[in-house]
């Protein structure tokens, strides 16, 4: 995602993920004029198949090739670039950046190319988004590491990087520890959510599947984001009630302004987040009284600080402080691969001490139903007080995936933000694929206060919830925007708020001063609250849609 926000410390040293690397395939086969075949030997590392290995992660430093050749710039010039050579390596389908602490920043922009595993051509130059510098101090722990959001890029293996560094008079000073992570998700998970569910039932308006492509486009051609496929079916994409009928047809709209990108036009709404920092109410039903009140019984009083430490004050820090609502039903369902939707009146039984405005809950996929491996994270959980707020993000990765992949896709993200970045666990609380399809995020509790690392300065009191895909240009499919209107409607329902309403959020630095309340839509996009394009030009402008959908379905 882009600029996920906080980052954790990870519960296993990166020495232990290291693999042996593939011997190098020949120049001839790794130039990009000259695509290896197929059916060449050098298109095909020599490690195992993936599914003989449950997931690994191969480390490539860049020190290790960081030696320029002789005559490459003049005497006294700056160096622009650091590469990593083209190389075959072990099968992965995820990558990322990585260096040994978050506090240091990277003087620079990576960008990565890789080679497709079936065809053996070679991708263009992508860029990878940094996260702020700073960032393990604001709830990972200490020992988070500076890192670029993850790149999913299917099946893979070859790759090249290059760091391209800031012009100075000198030599910028790179960072400790940088290196390149390609991550192998491993078997597991993909059909656990379906098989759980079988009263998913089909879509009837589901088109028939196309026909795979045999090959991809030539090298150093960029696939062409608005042509995605039709998507496949996820785990229990059926005819689940609020669910929108038809397929992503993966529009490429060009870019420009969505009029109303994210604006409330209900009466009374206000202009847009952080346009407003004085104390004030919002009289809608259910909406925020003012900054940090909360007018329900037994809720914290204040506004929610993202105080570094970790943990909200008050909860008790990585304890099961942050009560269910709806008590037991939670532990009801442990161990579940699938939790189903449920009518109003069974979510209201489901959580019986939720607020009289409570949407349906929706499917949601689990960790267990994703094939989560729970010894990755660290153990316990960090609960915040409440949830007054969501915010909306986009992996910023293709959208030519396969629903059905979108298990993997979780996986790999999951092990790179754990154990390449060493966050506690992945940092979004919720994902959801373009079918529309739930998927749990952070661990503690799809119906509690779990404090994630998705939204620097506003992880406390909030809800993260990612979009797999980009959309800067593409337009999101309408399953995927009824997708977060019901999740929202119901996320944010069990704790009173309105999701076409208001809430004043305490910064906890970023792109707000530290200190300083923001007031914010209750549904808002990560570029609300920090410097971002996330979550894409065109989900952004969804924004206003959703939160009227969401505050239909509670009843408003």
């Amino acid at each position: 995602m882009r600029a996920n926000l906080a980052q954790s410390i990870g519960v296993a040293s990166a020495a232990a993920l290291l693999l042996p690397l593939a011997p190098l395939a020949t120049a001839a086969a790794l130039s990009p004029s000259a695509p290896t075949s197929p059916s060449s030997p050098s298109s095909r590392s020599a490690a195992s198949s993936p599914d003989e290995i449950p997931g690994h992660t191969q480390s490539l430093s860049f020190g290790d090739t960081a030696a320029e050749p002789p005559g490459t710039r003049a005497p006294g010039e700056a160096r622009t670039s650091v590469r990593l050579a083209a190389r075959t390596v072990r099968p992965y389908s995820l990558l990322g950046v990585v260096w040994d602490s978050a506090d240091q920043p990277l003087p620079g922009r990576v960008e990565v190319r890789t080679r497709d595993a079936d065809t053996g051509r070679w991708s263009a130059w992508r860029q990878l988004d940094v996260h702020p510098s700073g960032a393990g101090r604001t709830g990972e722990g200490a020992g988070a590491r500076g890192a670029t959001a993850p790149l999913w890029v299917g099946a893979s293996d070859g790759v090249e990087a290059r760091v391209l560094l800031e012009r100075t008079d000198a030599d910028p000073a790179l960072p400790e520890g940088l290196r390149l992570e390609l991550v192998d998700p491993g078997p597991g998970g993909t059909a656990s959510g379906e098989a759980a569910d079988p009263s998913q039932a089909p879509d009837a308006a589901e088109p028939a599947k196309p026909a795979e492509p045999t090959r991809r486009p030539g090298a150093d051609k960029a696939p062409d984001p608005g042509q995605a496929p039709a998507p496949d079916k996820a785990p229990g994409t059926g005819s689940e009630p609020g669910t929108g009928a038809g397929p992503d047809t993966g529009t490429e709209t060009g870019p420009g302004t969505d009029p109303g990108a994210g604006t409330d036009t209900r009466p009374g709404a206000d202009t847009g987040p952080g346009t407003d920092t004085r104390p004030g109410t919002d009289t809608r039903p259910g909406a925020d009284t003012g900054p940090g009140t909360d007018t329900r019984p037994g809720t914290d009083p204040g506004v929610g600080t993202d105080t570094g430490a970790g943990t909200d004050p008050g909860t008790g820090g990585g304890t099961d402080a942050g009560a269910e609502a709806g008590g037991a039903g939670g532990q009801a369902e442990a161990g579940a691969a699938v939790l189903p939707a449920l009518s109003k009146e069974a979510t209201r039984k489901q959580y019986p001490t939720a607020e009289s405005f409570v949407g349906p809950r929706p499917r949601i996929v689990t960790r267990k139903g994703w094939g989560a491996d729970e010894k990755l994270r660290e153990s316990g959980h960090a609960y915040t007080k409440t949830v007054k707020a969501a915010f909306v993000h986009h992996t910023a990765m293709t959208n030519h995936y396969k629903c059905g992949q979108a298990p993997s896709i979780i996986r790999a993200m999951y092990r790179y933000h754990v154990k390449s970045s060493k966050w506690r666990d992945i940092g979004y609380n919720f994902l959801v694929d373009k079918c529309g399809t739930i998927y749990e995020g952070r661990a503690g509790g799809v119906a509690k206060p779990v404090m994630g690392a998705h939204t620097y300065g506003f992880n406390t009191n909030t809800t993260g919830i990612a979009v797999l895909g980009s959309y800067d240009k593409t337009e999101p499919s309408k399953r995927a925007v009824d997708a977060i209107a019901r999740l929202t409607g119901w996320k944010l329902g069990l704790f009173g708020v309105d999701p076409a309403g208001k809430t004043w959020l305490k910064s906890g630095g970023g792109k707000f001063k530290k200190g300083r309340k923001i007031r914010f839509h209750t549904v808002s996009g990560h570029k609300d609250g920090y410097v971002t394009e996330c979550p894409g030009a065109r989900l952004y402008g969804k924004l206003g849609e959703i939160r009227t959908a969401a505050a239909r379905l509670q009843g408003r």
